[in-house]
């Protein structure tokens, strides 16, 4: 099973398994028990499983607090998000966090996936998706998986245009432009790019 299909008692209790081997004799043995128990683990294992189940929970309760109010008033929550989401990832990704008339999150989705070096968007998905959720804003988030910089390029700019004038036309309005790379967080509307 992977994080994202586990619910917040499963995350929990995978945080919270033993690492350790049992010492008692009656206890099972690495042969006897099912693969995802705790001690049948390699180290290796355990702990990368320990920290996806970690990030699951992060990304939860950061979704959850962006839900609560305005995402652009707590720009900190929605950078963490962002990282997280982005943490690792070998490809570039183009997410929408739809928005209510109060700017609180509706739904994030992960829209398109591409290469190490682009993704392709199509703003008429943008729009579907935005009329399917009656949202009235979006932000939009991509990564740079392989540059090391967050710095647009022309086509991110040209996107972003291209994304506010379609969104434009059935009244949804384009908030921000996030480009995440690493442990950076660039918004093109701070550069007023948007």
């Amino acid at each position: 099973m992977t994080p994202t299909t586990l619910s917040r008692a499963e995350l929990v209790a995978e945080l919270l398994a033993n690492s350790s081997r049992p010492d008692s004799a009656d206890a099972p043995r690495v042969g006897d028990c099912e693969p995802t128990s705790a001690y049948a683990m390699a180290p290796d294992a355990l702990l990368t499983r320990k920290l996806s189940a970690a990030r699951e929970l992060l990304m939860r309760d950061l979704q959850a607090q962006m839900r609560h109010g305005p995402v652009m008033d707590s720009p900190q929550t929605l950078r963490d998000w962002l990282r997280l989401h982005c943490a690792g990832l070998e490809y570039e990704v183009f997410l929408v966090l739809y928005l209510n008339a109060g700017h609180a999150l509706i739904e994030a989705e992960q829209l398109f996936r591409g290469t190490l070096t682009q993704t392709s968007v199509y703003p008429r998905e943008v729009v579907k998706g935005a009329l399917s959720r009656n949202c009235s804003a979006v932000a939009i988030a991509h990564n740079h998986p392989s540059s090391g910089s967050p710095e647009p390029s022309r086509a991110d700019e040209h996107l972003t245009q291209s994304l506010r004038s379609a969104l434009a036309l059935v009244d949804v309005r384009l908030i921000d432009h996030f480009i995440v790379s690493g442990d950076q967080v660039l918004s093109l509307a701070e550069r007023g790019l948007v």
